[in-house]
């Protein structure tokens, strides 16, 4: 049977329109999405033997280029060596309307590819507002555990109160909806979400 995903929405109370006020970050979900993320790098020499010891699906350079160029390609996330960014940075059209264009603010492009292939396959999840100012994440599958749930939808929580931007005014997250992919969406008063996680 289908394993839906439990998605958490949160409408924050910022105006995206000004660029400080948007909200973006990563945070690992202490158990993970439940799928299994197919993790490409973009990566020569040295750092393409640690990308490959250290689990990714796909490493190449200009070949792995040349398959993204293609069209021939299967991933979900992309990292890259900062020197690598030359050639990632023309494929920017084909990976950017996919979410999957490297970016050093969400750990992405980096020389420490041994410790960013090791969380974007731990469950790491990347977030940013969207022009509602509503983040949208997942928090698990609908198989996981009620325990388990919580603890990833406790996780999304805390990292998306850490980034309140300083200039946000008034209240910051004003509604929050879970939903599985099929059910309908069920709203969580965000005060009450703190007992949820002490009980």
């Amino acid at each position: 049977s289908f394993d839906e995903t439990v998605e958490a929405h949160f409408r924050l109370g910022v105006d995206v329109r000004h660029a400080d006020q948007i909200v973006r970050g990563t945070t690992i979900l202490p158990h993970g999405t439940g799928k299994d993320v197919r993790v490409a790098v973009f990566a020569e020499g040295d750092k393409a033997r640690e990308a490959q010891e250290a689990g990714a699906d796909l490493v190449g350079s200009d070949d792995l280029a040349k398959q993204v160029q293609e069209g021939v390609f299967s991933f979900d996330i992309a990292i890259a060596t900062p020197d690598m960014m030359g050639t990632v940075g023309k494929l920017g059209r084909i990976l950017g309307p996919r979410g999957l264009m490297p970016n050093p603010k969400s750990g992405t492009v980096t020389f420490d590819i041994e410790k960013a292939v090791k969380d974007a396959k731990a469950g790491k999840v990347e977030y940013r507002t969207d022009r509602s100012g509503i983040i949208h994440l997942s928090v698990g599958r609908k198989s996981f555990s009620e325990q388990q749930l919580v603890e990833n939808y406790g996780a999304v929580l805390d990292e998306i109160v850490r980034a309140k931007p300083a200039v946000a005014k008034g209240k910051y997250i004003r509604s929050i909806h879970l939903a599985s992919t099929m059910g309908p969406g069920i709203k969580v008063d965000p005060a009450r979400t703190r007992d949820l996680m002490e009980e």
